[in-house]
C-alpha cells in the first residue's frame, strides 16, 4: 500500500460468484454504496473490459465539494468474471479525467470468499493533485461497503430497498 491507495479486505460468506454478480451490476453498486453518494444506474451489467454504464450521483452526502447532483459514466478497466472487477469514471465536469481507480478481488475460500475492495488515486491528474480533492472517500467507507455487501449476499432480502 501507498499514501494514494487504500485497500481492506473482509471475508464474506458466500461463493465468488454471487458476489461478483453484485459488483457486475450497476444497481448492485449503489445497493452496497456506503457513501450515499451513487443515487441510482443506467446500464447493463458488467461482461468484460471496456463496458461502461451511467451513474446518478449526489456530492452532497459527503459534504465537501458543492457539486450537487451529476452523472459519471462508470468503464471497467479490468474484469476477470468471478475474481476481479476494476474501474474508473469519465463525465462532462471531469476534465481531465481523474484517472482514480475503484476495484474488488475475489479469492475462494472454504465455504466463502475473501472480498478486497480498493481504492487508487495514485495516478490523477496533476490538477486535482493541487485542490486536495483526492482521497475522494475514506477508507471507513470502503469497509462499510463491504459489510453492506455481506449483508446483501449472505441474508438476501434483508437489505433495505
Amino acid at each position: 500500500m501507498n499514501d494514494a491507495r487504500f485497500e481492506v479486505r473482509r471475508y464474506i460468506a458466500a461463493p465468488p460468484e454471487k458476489i461478483f454478480e453484485v459488483l457486475r451490476d450497476p444497481r448492485g453498486h449503489v445497493s452496497i454504496d456506503s457513501s450515499g453518494m451513487l443515487q441510482w444506474s443506467d446500464g447493463k451489467p458488467a461482461t468484460g473490459v471496456g463496458d461502461e454504464f451511467v451513474m446518478h450521483m449526489d456530492r452532497e452526502s459527503l459534504n465537501d465539494y458543492p457539486l450537487g447532483k451529476y452523472e459519471v459514466t462508470v468503464v471497467i478497466t479490468r474484469f476477470v468474471a468471478d475474481e476481479l472487477i476494476e474501474w474508473t469514471i469519465r463525465g462532462v465536469m471531469l476534465d481531465p479525467p481523474p484517472r482514480h481507480l475503484y476495484g474488488y478481488r475475489l479469492e475462494r475460500e472454504d465455504a466463502g470468499t475473501m472480498v478486497t475492495s480498493y481504492y487508487d488515486w495514485s495516478e490523477i491528474d496533476e490538477a486535482y493533485r493541487t485542490r486536495g480533492a483526492f482521497p475522494v472517500i475514506p477508507e471507513a467507507a470502503l469497509r462499510a461497503t463491504l459489510g453492506i455487501l455481506a449483508r446483501t449476499v449472505e441474508h438476501p432480502g434483508q437489505s433495505a430497498g
